[in-house]
């Protein structure tokens, strides 16, 4: 199991999970659920309670991952496999986003 921290404009909006058998969870904390002045970090993830889950990485996480050569570089440089994905969001989205969302690995 690998997991991430998700930061929208730099405050702590959730969890998302990558469970061992391959399938991902995203979970919003409650507090950010409760604050109404906290948006959802996507339209595709509106803020609810219960946790989002999915057989593979949510449209709106791997629309944030680099494509075609740059995507190349980025796996040789970090000897990431090009279908790892979690752990090429890992590697990009922790400070290389456009946008408000970044999303940092928890250690182990």
């Amino acid at each position: 199991m690998r997991q991430a921290k998700v930061l929208f404009k730099g405050e702590e909006a959730g969890l998302l999970t990558q469970h061992d058998d391959g399938s991902f969870t995203f979970q919003y904390h409650t507090s950010w659920v409760e604050n109404a002045k906290k948006p959802g970090i996507s339209l595709t993830l509106p803020k609810m309670e219960e946790a989002y889950h999915s057989a593979f990485l949510f449209p709106f996480f791997y629309n944030m991952l680099p494509e075609g050569f740059n995507k190349e570089v980025v796996c040789k440089i970090n000897r990431i496999d090009r279908d790892d994905y979690f752990g090429l969001l890992m590697t990009t989205a922790k400070t290389d986003t456009i946008g408000a969302i970044t999303v940092i690995k928890i250690e182990e």
